[in-house]
């Protein structure tokens, strides 16, 4: 059942049309290189805040323990300074006290280092862990235009990669880079204390190191974008050589398609060459400055201290104090991929939280109780992209119980009115009356309780066999799972698993024949007793002998409700109350089998070209074909 973009309704796959005025950017790898480039987004930290307001006194306690770490760790070149000059002095009552306090200031900065680091780590996950909640609640009430707009893959890839790198941040980085920023203005504080014509040579090659690190990130910056861009390639193309492996076997192209892959994956390693050697360049740099800094220092300092208006001390405190000084710069520098990818991560995860469900309860919406199933369209017409009508005034009264089968061509609209009776979709003009209500004017969730879909490919979930039977009814007994896999014929077949109802599924079912998935998915929907019922293609892919067992379940599964069948089986097709005969977008005739057969119009047409030749009757040389159609 195609409702990706009314797939089934015309094939519009719907690629990069809006969704409710909001679309998740991308280039040819996914996503705007803007995207990657900001190293600092105060759209993201803003709505982080709030995440860490109910973890307060923990923020508090990591902001202690940082600020208590920064400082033990900072004033230690000081301590050792007074050690020498003391030593120098003669003084040992100084050099003990000196180095008791240099051993408590160790031990205090394995305490508050310690505290930091248990503090951030649970703040980071606690808020990663409501982040990824959210996101998961949220992607599930977003409407069905959004995943026709937005590839999976890429929508998981937030769920999951995003989430990683924000959590990386918060539960490492952050306190990282506020404990460099901090230790930073410390060191230059003390260093000025100390004394400023000393300090201010320390700090003269700064602003070489800032603008060779200004030219250095303009080349970061494309080459770090270049290895995303290049790793998303050879994901996408690995995605794609395994999920077609049986195909790529069946038509040999392992040799064409590997050389493909490596041409990619070329690609990727000299995108990351190219990388590391931007990011080798950056560290020498740094030790460059770092190296110029301190012999400046001890050139200086030291005829000071030859002259005698420094001590030896002060000028061992400033040859530490420079390394100190510069060690922030280079945790900022390590930090500076980091810092993009988790801003970036950010801005994608709360686009996607901040995107709007196209279909949401209007404020005074009822709840749909005791349903009969009467289904009435009013001059519906749909469009899923503007100037490209799908439905085009249509008109169709269905009274409770009664099954219509939908018939046309292709893109007729079939799948459409079937997606709009479920509301995945609003209709662009006209309404649908359920029962005499606009659909548009009840609880969604309660209109979802009393209707039915049974898809043309089965989904299953992992779990067992009663969890899926029971998937849509959480309160149902296994008897009464039981009673509903016999009503449908799958009772039989399910007993014989290893664990019978509660065997384990494979991923989607795989460990099952298609028969079977889809006699379960009758079974799920018998047991949650929908009074309304929508079967598309639901026997499309399964054997005679399959069908056969398929068509009693349906006899069944039809009884007393108010179905909408799309088919290409003849069999279900003529057991219904009446044939809806449609093109584009259009009910072109109505009426039963024989009725439409004696029309002569399209239906019989389409029976002739494609039901005798199922049935082995072939089409008949007297009746003219109009078009290579089918349902």
């Amino acid at each position: 059942m195609a409702y990706w973009g009314g797939g089934g309704a015309g094939g519009w796959s719907g690629h990069g049309h809006g969704v409710g005025g909001q679309r998740l950017r991308s280039s040819y790898d996914g996503w705007d290189d803007e995207e990657f480039g900001s190293v600092y987004s105060h759209r993201v930290v803003r709505r982080l805040l709030p995440y860490l307001r109910p973890f307060r006194r923990r923020v508090v306690f990591a902001l202690l323990g940082m600020i208590a770490y920064i400082a033990t760790r900072e004033f230690q070149p000081l301590l050792i300074g007074n050690l020498i000059d003391a030593a120098e002095r003669g003084d040992m009552t100084a050099v003990n006290w000196n180095g008791v306090i240099f051993v408590l200031l160790a031990l205090g900065a394995w305490a508050a280092y310690t505290t930091q680091l248990i503090n951030t780590g649970w703040i980071g996950h606690r808020v990663l862990f409501t982040l990824r909640t959210q996101m998961f609640n949220h992607l599930q009430k977003l409407s069905l235009r959004f995943y026709d707009n937005n590839e999976v893959g890429r929508v998981m890839s937030r769920v999951t990669s995003d989430v990683t790198t924000l959590q990386e941040l918060l539960t490492t980085g952050m306190l990282t880079i506020l404990a460099d920023f901090v230790g930073l203005f410390l060191v230059i504080g003390i260093m000025m204390y100390k004394d400023v014509e000393l300090a201010l040579i320390s700090f003269a090659v700064v602003p070489f190191l800032v603008a060779a690190m200004t030219v250095w990130q303009f080349y970061a910056r494309r080459a770090f974008i270049r290895v995303r861009q290049a790793i998303a390639v050879v994901n996408a193309n690995l995605q794609e050589n395994v999920s077609g492996v049986r195909v790529v076997q069946s038509l040999s192209r392992e040799e064409e398609n590997s050389r493909l892959f490596d041409d990619v994956n070329r690609d990727n390693f000299s995108a990351n060459v190219n990388a590391g050697r931007v990011t080798a360049a950056v560290m020498p740099l740094v030790e460059l400055t770092v190296a110029t800094a301190t012999a400046l220092v001890i050139i200086y300092g030291g005829f000071r201290a030859l002259d005698g208006t420094m001590s030896v001390g002060t000028v061992v405190f400033f040859a530490l104090s420079v390394q100190r000084f510069y060690d922030p710069i280079r945790d900022l520098v390590l930090q500076y991929t980091q810092l993009q990818r988790a801003m970036a991560g950010g801005d994608r995860i709360f686009e996607v939280l901040d995107t709007k469900p196209d279909i949401e309860d209007a404020p005074d919406a009822i709840e749909l109780e005791d349903v009969r199933g009467e289904v009435v369209f009013e001059n519906v017409s749909h469009e899923y992209v503007e100037g490209l009508p799908v439905l085009r005034d249509f008109n169709l009264h269905v009274q409770p119980g009664e099954t219509i089968a939908l018939v046309g061509p292709t893109g007729a609209g079939k799948t459409t009115v079937t997606a709009l009776i479920a509301r995945f979709y609003d209709v662009s003009s006209g309404r649908i009356l359920v029962d005499g209500h606009d659909i548009r004017d009840v609880k969604r969730q309660s209109l979802a309780r009393r209707m039915g879909l049974v898809l043309q490919e089965p989904y299953l979930f992992s779990g067992t066999v009663l969890e899926n039977i029971t998937y849509g009814r959480l309160d149902a007994t296994e008897e009464e799972a039981e009673t509903a896999a016999r009503a449908v014929g799958a009772h039989d077949f399910i007993v014989r698993l290893e664990h019978g109802y509660l065997t384990e599924l494979h991923e989607r079912g795989q460990n099952l024949s298609v028969g079977q998935r889809q006699l379960i998915s009758f079974a799920r929907a018998v047991i949650a007793d929908p009074r309304i019922l929508i079967l598309d293609e639901a026997t499309a892919n399964v054997d005679t002998r399959t069908e056969a067992v398929i068509q009693r379940a349906l006899s069944e599964l039809l009884r007393d409700r108010t179905s909408f069948v799309i088919a290409h089986r003849l069999s279900t097709i003529r057991n219904a109350d009446r044939i809806i005969v449609m093109d584009e977008g259009r009910i072109v005739e109505e009426g039963t089998h024989d009725e439409l057969l004696r029309l002569g119009g399209l239906y019989a047409r389409l029976y002739q070209m494609t039901y005798e030749e199922r049935d082995g009757g072939g089409a008949s040389p007297s009746q003219p074909a109009a078009r290579p159609a089918t349902t």
